[in-house]
């Protein structure tokens, strides 16, 4: 007869778990964005002049919400599992990597730095200098 499983085990199980579901529907979150904007790009890219901009907006805006899900996926991994210097700063690493990634995805989107606020985007060819009027 064998022993049922401790506590621990099945609590670490069960993040390990959820680590994996929350990464699947990261994964999820993306794919599906990309399926469903490329079909509403195809369809309005005729009656839209700015297709493109919109199109590369909602794409842009799902990996950052698909970026944001891993990271929360790595931060439960890592609890879940035997904390150690390694991992901790393993997890340090996918955070600034995503971190810098989704800070880049604003910028294109958006064309400003995200602590810039709403801050209107600056448009190209144009100087941040304005004349008096």
């Amino acid at each position: 007869m064998t022993n049922p499983p401790d506590l621990e085990t099945v609590a670490r199980h069960w993040m390990q778990s959820a680590a994996l579901g929350v990464e699947v529907l990261a994964v999820a979150v993306i794919v599906v964005a990309i399926v469903y904007g490329t079909v509403r790009f195809l369809m309005q890219v005729k009656s839209r002049t700015d297709a493109f901009q919109f199109y590369k907006s909602r794409l842009g805006r799902s990996l950052l919400l698909g970026l944001e899900l891993l990271v929360a996926a790595d931060i439960v991994r890592t609890v879940s599992v035997t904390t150690t210097m390694v991992s901790v700063t393993i997890l340090g690493m996918l955070v600034l990597i995503r971190t810098f990634l989704s800070w880049a995805l604003v910028v294109e989107m958006e064309g400003r730095w995200p602590w810039q606020g709403n801050a209107p985007a600056r448009q190209p060819g144009v100087t941040g200098v304005r004349e008096a009027a």
